[in-house]
C-alpha cells in the first residue's frame, strides 16, 4: 500500500494568469481613479453651472404693437414663442414620448440599458451609428452643447441632463424640449405650428402633431416644405409608434396613415407699418442692445394707431401714384432730370436703360394731448428704400417756417393788423450776389396786413417781418419750440431755407393748438420683458411752456385764416374737411419740396411730398396741390370718432373792430371795419382819425373779450 506523502501544497503548481489578471486589475484601477478625476472635472468645471441650469432663458423673439394690441413685426434670432405644456395637446405629448422616450418617466435622465446596447453596437460597427439620447439629454444639447458626434460630447450631454433631472420636474422638461426644439423655419412646436399649419398650438390635429414630430429626425430632410414624400414618411412612422404604444387604435392609425399630406402655412406679410417699426428696431438696439432685441422676448406697445396707419400709407401711396403718372406723362423717358440711368444695363441697341425717379412723401400725425406719435410713413416703398423720410431726411420747409416768424412777432408786440409792404427789395449779401427775393407768383400787393401776408403766404411781407424783429429772434423761437436742426440766422431763413425734419416740424406745430405748451413725441407707451416686467412705461405727459398762451392763440386764429377762402390752405374745405383748423402750405425754392403742416385742437398733421435728389416736382407744383390732399384725407380719418372741439380761447384775449386803413378803433366813418384779436398790452387805443371830422373820443364799448368759441362778439 503506497503512503501518500505530504507537502503541504508547497508542490502544487501555480496559476499562471493571477500576475497578469493583477496587472489589467491595477490599470483597471489606475483608469478608474484618471476616469474619476476627469470626469469630477467635467461635472466641476466643463459643465454648465446650477446658476445656468436654473435660469435657463431661450432666445425669443421681440414683438411691435401698435396701441390696439395689433401685431406690426417681430425681431428674432430665432422663431420661438413659449407655450406651457398645459396649452398643448395631449396626444402632442404623449406621441413624442412614443418616439423619443418611452421610458421617460422611469430614468433619471440618461437610460442606462439604451446606452449599453447602442454603445455596443457603435463599437461594433467602431463608429457612432446610433445614439441613446433621451429626452433630457436631448434638452441638455439644445441649451448647453453642440451636435458634434464625440464621445466626450456624450458624457457631458449624460452629466448634465443628470443636473437638469435633479433642477427641473419632468413636466417642466417635457416642455423646454417642445419649446426649444428647431422644427424647420420655426424654433418650438407653437411657432411650427404657426409656420406649417397656420393654427395656434391648441387646435393642432393628431396628424398636424406627427407631421411636426416626423422632423425631429431631420428638420429640413423632413420637412414638408423641402421633401413633402419624406415627410409623408415620417408622419407615418410616426402614427405607427403612436400605435404601438397604445395612443391610437389600428382602425384610426389606417385612416390617419391614408391621409394625404396636408400644410396651410399663413401668407408671407412684410411687416405692418415697416418705417416705424425699423425706426423702433434701431431705438430698443441703442438703447437695450442687440442680445435684447433678438433674444430678449420683449414686447413693445407703441402709440401707433394701426387704423389710422393704414388710412396713412394707402393716402401718400394713392397721391404719389398719380403724381408720378403726370410727371411720367409730362416728361420723355431720355430726359436727364427726370430719369436716372440703370447701373450695369444696356438696351438691343447697347444704349444704357433709364428709368424714371420716384417721387417720394412723409407723413406723420401727432396727438396733441399726449405726444403720442399716431402715424409715420417714410416713404412710399419700404423694400426699395429704407431712407425714412419722417425721421432721418432734412430738407427746406418753405413756407412752412414762415408761422415761426410771425409767432416771435407776435410776442414782442407785433398785432395780425400790422401793416407791412408787400414789394420788393435787394438784400446786400456780403460775399456774395445781392439777393432780390421775389413771391411765388411774381407779383405785388402792396399795403398789406400780417394776417392777410400769412394767409396768401406773401414771401415778402414774411422776409419784411424777419428782418424788423432780426433772425436771431425766429431761430431763438422756432427753437424753443422743438425745432433740433441747425437754423442759419439769415434773411432768407424767413422762406424757409434752413432744412429741417417733418417729425420736427410736425412737433413744433402742436404748440399752437396746445396753448404754448411743447410734449416732446413720444412713440412707446410700454416695453416688457419676457417676465412681464415693465422695463419702460410713458404714462405722464412732460409739458413745457415755450409759448405765452396769448401769442399761441392769435397765431392758431392767423393759421385759421390760411384755411378759408383765398388762404393757401382753403383745398381742405372743399375736399370736405370743416373741422375747426390751423395750418401752413410750404413750398421749396424751385417747387422741390411740397409741404402741408396743419392741425386741430386734437391731432396735429405733416405731410411732405418730393424727390430725394432735390429734383423740381414741376412748374406750379405748390404744398397746395400736392401735400394737402393727403393731409385732408388722413385728418378726415383721425376724426372720425372724435367729437367736435373749438380752440380755446384765452382770458387775456380782446377783440376790437378796427379800421381796415388805420388799424385804429373804427368810428362811425369808417368804410372798411373789420375784427381782429390782440393782448391786453397790445390793443389799440386811439380812434381813427382819417374817416372822422371831429375829434372821435375813446369808446371802450368796442373793446370785449372773445367768447369760448373763438366768436368775436361787442
Amino acid at each position: 500500500m503506497m503512503r501518500r506523502s505530504k507537502d503541504n501544497g508547497k508542490n502544487k503548481p501555480r496559476m499562471w494568469y493571477a500576475r497578469p489578471l493583477i496587472w489589467v486589475m491595477a490599470v483597471i484601477f489606475i483608469g478608474m481613479i484618471f476616469v474619476g478625476k476627469r470626469v469630477y472635472q467635467i461635472y466641476t468645471n466643463e459643465l454648465p453651472s446650477i446658476e445656468e441650469v436654473y435660469n435657463i432663458e431661450p432666445p425669443l423673439k421681440t414683438k411691435v404693437y401698435s396701441s390696439d394690441g395689433t401685431l406690426l413685426q417681430e425681431y428674432y434670432n430665432q422663431n420661438r414663442v413659449l407655450t406651457p405644456l398645459k396649452d398643448m395637446p395631449p396626444h402632442l405629448v404623449e406621441m413624442l414620448l412614443s418616439v423619443e422616450d418611452q421610458q421617460f418617466y422611469d430614468h433619471w435622465g440618461i437610460n442606462a440599458r439604451r446606452i449599453a446596447i447602442v454603445a455596443a453596437n457603435n463599437l461594433l460597427r467602431m463608429r457612432i451609428k446610433a445614439g441613446a439620447s433621451t429626452i433630457t439629454q436631448q434638452v441638455a444639447r439644445m441649451l448647453f452643447l453642440t451636435r458634434q458626434q464625440t464621445y466626450e460630447r456624450k458624457f457631458k450631454e449624460a452629466l448634465t441632463s443628470i443636473k437638469l433631472e435633479r433642477t427641473y420636474s419632468k413636466q417642466e422638461i417635457l416642455e423646454m424640449y417642445l419649446n426649444l426644439y428647431y422644427f424647420h423655419r420655426a424654433y418650438g412646436v407653437s411657432s411650427a405650428a404657426h409656420v406649417f399649419f397656420d393654427k395656434p398650438i391648441s387646435e393642432l390635429s393628431v396628424s398636424d402633431c406627427a407631421i411636426l414630430l416626423g422632423m425631429l429626425k431631420g428638420p429640413v430632410i423632413n420637412s414638408p416644405f423641402n421633401n413633402p414624400d419624406k415627410a409623408l414618411q415620417a408622419r407615418n412612422r410616426v402614427l405607427y409608434a403612436y400605435f404601438s404604444n397604445g395612443g391610437i387604435t389600428k382602425p384610426v392609425l389606417d385612416s390617419l396613415r391614408a391621409l394625404p399630406l396636408e400644410i396651410s402655412p399663413p401668407e408671407q406679410e412684410p411687416g405692418k407699418a415697416p418705417y416705424f417699426t425699423e425706426f423702433m428696431r434701431q431705438y430698443i438696439e441703442n438703447k437695450y442692445g442687440v442680445d435684447q432685441l433678438y433674444n430678449g422676448g420683449l414686447q413693445i406697445i407703441t402709440t401707433i394707431d394701426w387704423d389710422l396707419q393704414q388710412i396713412a400709407e394707402t393716402s401718400v401711396a394713392d397721391h404719389l401714384d398719380s403724381l408720378q403718372a403726370r410727371i411720367e406723362a409730362r416728361r420723355k423717358p431720355t430726359d436727364p432730370k427726370y430719369t436716372r440711368v440703370l447701373p450695369d444695363t444696356l438696351d438691343e441697341e447697347g444704349d444704357s436703360i433709364r428709368v424714371y425717379k420716384q417721387i417720394q412723401g412723409a407723413t406723420v400725425s401727432i396727438d396733441n394731448k399726449t405726444g403720442n406719435v399716431l402715424t409715420m410713413v417714410g416713404g412710399r416703398d419700404f423694400d426699395k428704400t429704407k431712407w425714412n423720410r419722417a425721421v432721418q431726411m432734412p430738407r427746406q420747409p418753405g413756407s412752412a417756417f414762415k408761422p415761426f416768424v410771425y409767432t416771435a412777432a407776435i410776442d414782442n408786440g407785433w398785432t395780425p393788423d400790422s401793416i407791412l409792404y408787400d414789394n420788393s427789395i435787394v438784400l446786400d449779401i456780403p460775399g456774395s450776389k445781392d439777393w432780390r427775393p421775389h413771391n411765388f407768383d411774381d407779383k405785388y400787393l402792396g399795403r398789406m396786413t400780417l394776417r392777410t401776408g400769412l394767409k396768401k403766404s406773401r414771401n415778402m411781407i414774411a422776409i419784411k417781418l424777419l428782418l424788423k424783429i432780426r433772425p436771431e429772434l425766429a431761430v431763438f423761437y422756432a427753437q424753443q419750440m422743438g425745432i433740433k436742426s441747425h437754423l442759419r440766422a439769415v434773411p432768407s431763413l424767413a422762406i424757409g431755407t434752413s432744412e429741417v425734419r417733418l417729425i420736427e416740424l410736425a412737433s413744433a406745430y402742436t404748440v399752437f393748438p396746445n396753448g404754448g405748451i411743447h410734449i416732446s413725441p413720444r412713440y412707446i407707451s410700454k416695453i416688457v420683458d419676457r417676465y412681464g416686467n415693465i422695463l419702460e412705461e410713458n404714462i405722464a405727459v412732460q409739458k413745457e411752456e415755450v409759448l405765452a398762451e396769448e401769442t399761441a392763440y392769435i397765431m392758431v386764429n392767423m393759421m385759421q385764416s390760411v384755411m378759408e377762402a383765398g388762404g393757401t390752405g382753403y383745398g381742405a374745405r372743399w375736399r370736405g374737411f370743416t373741422r375747426p383748423a390751423g395750418g401752413k402750405t410750404g413750398t421749396s425754392d424751385d417747387f422741390r419740396d411740397n409741404w402741408y403742416m396743419g392741425y386741430t385742437p386734437q391731432v396735429t398733421t405733416g405731410v411732405w411730398v418730393g424727390f430725394d435728389d432735390n429734383t423740381s416736382i414741376g412748374y406750379n407744383m405748390t404744398g397746395s396741390a400736392n401735400a394737402l390732399p393727403i393731409w385732408t384725407k388722413i385728418m378726415l380719418a383721425a376724426h372720425q370718432d372724435l367729437p367736435v372741439e373749438e380752440f380755446v380761447v384765452p382770458p387775456g384775449i380782446l377783440t376790437a373792430e378796427i379800421c381796415a386803413e388805420s388799424s385804429r378803433l373804427a368810428g362811425p366813418y369808417c368804410p372798411n371795419v373789420i375784427n381782429e384779436i390782440y393782448t391786453g398790452n397790445t390793443v389799440p387805443i386811439e380812434s381813427c382819425q382819417i374817416h372822422n371830422r371831429s375829434t372821435f373820443k375813446n369808446d371802450d364799448s368796442r373793446l370785449a373779450p372773445a367768447d369760448s368759441s373763438g366768436t368775436i362778439r361787442f
